[in-house]
């Protein structure tokens, strides 16, 4: 039989929430940008000297044919050697996983990371929903494209950013559709292209929910357009409350730095689950004490993986490679003190890597 940390590195991952990746070349400034949630360094410093780009050098270097720790210039003149099509199949090639449940509700052009191993699913976005429906007619007929349009949905969750929109302090009451249509009119009247209305917020989220969509909340930090104290998920207790007869699964995304925060919530609601997402990643070599501190509370049957990675395939790549490295850690050290058998270590590591994220999203 496998050991339980063998295991670690060979079990498929299911990525049950990321974005899709950049298809053409990237100068050292663009590929910065989009290595950390700033998009610039400080004058006369790097981004790479992060966590992450520590760990791009350690651990994206050798897949690329360099040696770990490689210059940030050799590495970044060899991954345009390769070309980025090369690139992506091999970072994401070598990360393992099996699904990606895909949030392509960004701008830009980004090419689905399947194209490069595994299948996807799709996420859909509520807010660009909203965005994509509030201009087809009058703000009475609003509420009722919006169940139109979920109802057409083949998506396997739904997610909401009211975090960055609105904030997480939500009133949990289920809004009427006088109340929407007020909103969607003052929404309208404004010019503005962004779905920024917590009632709107809240009724999309209670649209989803009703319909058996599992609705993804970004949680914790993520770039300046957030304000971080609306990120927390305590934020959102009240609504979990209220919802929770529905017996939907919610998930709250990446949750750093509020992740025991969202392992209180997932042990204490029944349908609430937790991730670190891109978190793992960003934090570098600290994956495996970041991950220790979530899966202090949360049941094991209720944390997944995701890489919340987006845009360069090394996001892909170190998440799901920090992610094993990190769980190896930490059941190492449940074994070695005996609070683990290797049958309790085995079943983590299926559940976790991939059994969770099946049972939820009804894969398969």
């Amino acid at each position: 039989m496998e050991t339980p940390l063998a295991v670690v590195d060979t079990t498929p991952l299911i990525d049950h929430h990321c974005h899709g990746v950049l298809g053409g070349e990237l100068d050292r400034a663009a590929f910065e940008a989009r290595l950390t949630e700033a998009p610039v360094a400080a004058p006369g410093t790097s981004l790479f000297d992060t966590a992450v780009g520590f760990a791009v050098r350690r651990w994206c270097a050798p897949v690329l044919d360099l040696p770990a720790h490689a210059s940030p210039d050799a590495y970044l003149e060899r991954r345009a050697e390769l070309g980025a099509d090369e690139v992506n199949r091999r970072l994401i090639g070598a990360a393992g996983v099996e699904v990606f449940l895909v949030d392509a509700g960004l701008p830009g052009e980004l090419v689905d990371p399947s194209a490069f191993g595994g299948r996807s699913l799709d996420v859909l976005r509520l807010e660009r929903l909203a965005e994509l429906v509030v201009g087809e007619g009058t703000a009475a007929g609003f509420p009722d494209r919006v169940r139109s349009a979920l109802e057409r949905s083949r998506s396997v969750a739904a997610k909401s950013i009211a975090a960055y929109r609105v904030g997480l302090d939500l009133d949990p009451a289920r809004p009427s559709d006088a109340e929407v249509a007020r909103a969607a009119s003052r929404w309208s009247a404004s010019g503005s292209g962004r779905c920024a209305d917590p009632v709107l917020s809240r009724f999309l989220v209670w649209e989803a929910l009703e319909r058996g969509l599992p609705v993804q909340f970004h949680v914790g930090y993520g770039d300046s357009d957030l304000d971080l104290h609306r990120a927390d998920p305590a934020l959102l207790t009240p609504l979990l409350r209220a919802v929770q007869p529905l017996g939907v699964p919610v998930l709250l995304l990446h949750n750093y730095p509020f992740h025991r925060t969202a392992g209180y919530l997932a042990q204490v609601f029944p349908h609430v689950h937790a991730d670190l997402g891109l978190a793992t990643h960003g934090v570098g070599d600290r994956a495996a004490a970041v991950l220790a501190e979530a899966l202090e509370l949360v049941p094991f049957g209720k944390f997944l993986y995701s890489s919340d990675a987006c845009a360069l395939a090394e996001l892909h790549h170190l998440g799901a490679l920090l992610f094993r490295r990190g769980l190896s850690e930490v059941l190492r050290g449940k074994l070695t003190s005996g609070a683990l058998s290797d049958e309790d270590a085995l079943r983590i590591t299926r559940m976790m890597s991939g059994g969770n994220a099946r049972r939820v999203y009804r894969i398969d």
